[in-house]
């Protein structure tokens, strides 16, 4: 087991945001968290990576309790991919990939030929090894986010969590970051991956975990978990859940949207 939840409970002082969530992640598994704005995503992200501390309930990730880790431990055991990132320095892609391969390292880490030959095999595993001397600030929204992926590579832990990681990319990067996304989950990788995307849930997750104010509405293969009904409740609007090429595909569409014709 890669990642377990236990009774997860946290507030924001008077506020409470998540309610007895409880669930599991098998190693090499991708899941999609999916829901609305302000059901609690981020902050179950956070939780699960120690950046907040005073939750109820247990959290586990390869069997170790994340509360008893220090910093640079669970580092070792997970990297993490914001929603947003700005860069500000124009470094070379090589050199942001770079900044996650020293993890558990001093404060003073420098880099030696194993971390940049790691640093390389990340950047050509998500296929821009081509990009490695551009400056990061000069190449495009997709790229940078397949060079955030590769820098989790680098960090050389096993699980991987990411925030909305598509929200900004056109549709043919939003392709190229999610196949490289489910391809790693093949390769043994355990990845957790916001999204108000059912349709990326059907096409690239294995398992889809429904989050609706606060609780845990809904867990399991996608076609097991996502129906007309689920999206409704938790978005508010009408769709009909179509099936295609033998089943292969489902996609959501606005019923709407279907009357306008």
């Amino acid at each position: 087991m890669s990642v377990r939840v236990e009774h997860l409970g946290f507030s924001y002082g008077a506020h409470q945001v998540l309610h007895d969530i409880s669930f599991e992640v098998d190693e090499g598994t991708l899941v999609n968290v999916l829901g609305p704005n302000g059901t609690g995503k981020s902050t179950l992200f956070r939780c699960i990576l120690g950046l907040n501390h005073s939750y109820s309930g247990k959290i586990f990730v390869n069997g170790k309790d994340i509360s008893k880790l220090s910093i640079r431990e669970r580092a070792r055991e997970m990297s993490f991919i914001p929603q947003s990132h700005k860069p500000v320095y124009d470094y070379a892609v090589l050199d942001v990939v770079l900044m996650s391969s020293g993890a558990g390292s001093g404060a003073f880490f420098s880099p030696k030929k194993a971390h940049i030959d790691r640093a390389y095999e990340a950047l050509e595993r998500v296929g821009i090894g081509f990009l490695a001397e551009r400056p990061y600030t000069h190449i495009s929204g997709g790229e940078q986010q397949l060079v955030l992926i590769a820098r989790a590579l680098a960090q050389n832990a096993s699980t991987i969590i990411m925030d909305e990681p598509t929200s900004a990319l056109d549709y043919g990067n939003t392709v190229r970051v999610l196949s490289c996304v489910r391809q790693l989950a093949e390769d043994g990788f355990t990845i957790i991956q916001s999204t108000h995307q059912p349709d990326q849930a059907f096409l690239y997750a294995d398992k889809t975990l429904v989050l609706h104010e606060g609780d845990v509405l809904a867990y399991g293969p996608p076609k097991e978990t996502i129906s007309a009904e689920l999206i409704s409740k938790i978005y508010g609007v009408d769709v009909e859940v179509n099936s295609l090429y033998d089943d292969k595909v489902r996609v959501c569409v606005p019923l709407r949207e279907l009357e306008r014709k």
